[in-house]
């Protein structure tokens, strides 16, 4: 299959996935993420892809989450994402082949829930991860509320989700949330190194580990993110969420309402 908004290379058994919007910060609107979720789909079809790796193009930026600028010009309705929730990966429980995130750059909001969906994350050093959506007025509702506290410390947790301020790619391997952090120029070779140690074991091995790591921790992510919250709710039908996407799109601070 073609695609206009990623890329899809495979090579023995390794694919990479790139997500190819470089003039807009590697953002996601509706049509690439129905790409990213057709390419997982290949990738979890394919019995002879053991491994994803998945990353941005350009220097600056893994992906900058949910397209703003596009939200604010088509709105907040046009939101179908296909198979896998947000970058095709957010909500899709039943992958247990390896998922490798080459982190490029700039990991926020969606991008950072897409890095979080991973199982192993790689950064460059200029990388930075941050879910900064309560600073325009939404919230991290592709998994990042769910698996950032299950993974980092909880008043970590809370002070990168309450304030929307980001943290170094040193800070996020201090806190286990990359794996490793090489120059950025050998970013590409340090996930493929990633991948090929894991090629050195048992594929049947690997995805059995992955489920049961996945699945034996409390309760099952899927559930969680599925679960009712009423103040999420009430935050999809405030005047403050289309207030802070039109404020970013005009390039101007909020005006919060409060309702």
């Amino acid at each position: 299959m073609s695609y206009e908004f990623i890329t899809y290379v495979k090579n023995g058994r390794v694919v990479t996935i790139t997500i190819n919007r470089p003039e807009v910060r590697n953002a996601l609107h509706p049509p690439a993420n129905r790409e990213l979720s057709s390419a997982f789909d290949a990738y979890a079809a394919d019995a002879d892809a053991w491994i994803a790796i998945i990353t941005g193009a350009g220097d600056k930026a893994f992906s900058a989450g949910n397209d703003l600028k596009y939200s604010a010009q088509h709105g907040m309705a046009d939101m179908q994402l296909g198979n896998g929730g947000f970058g095709g990966i957010t909500a899709r429980f039943d992958l247990f082949k390896p998922v490798i995130a080459a982190v490029n750059g700039l990991a926020l909001g969606g991008g950072f829930e897409i890095a979080l969906a991973c199982d192993i994350i790689v950064a460059a050093e200029h990388a930075t991860f941050g879910l900064p959506e309560p600073r325009v007025g939404l919230a991290a509702l592709a998994g990042g509320m769910q698996r950032l506290p299950a993974i980092v410390p909880p008043k970590v947790a809370m002070g990168m989700m309450l304030t929307g301020k980001p943290i170094s790619a040193n800070e996020a391997q201090r806190w286990g949330l990359a794996n490793e952090v090489v120059p950025a120029a050998e970013l590409a070779a340090a996930a493929e190194r990633w991948a090929n140690t894991i090629l050195e074991c048992s594929p049947s091995s690997v995805r059995a580990s992955k489920q049961v790591a996945l699945q034996s921790q409390g309760p099952p992510l899927e559930e969680a993110m599925k679960k009712s919250y009423p103040l999420v709710g009430d935050l999809l039908r405030s005047e403050d969420m289309m207030e802070g996407v039109m404020a970013f799109a005009q390039k101007r601070k909020p005006d919060w309402k409060g309702r």
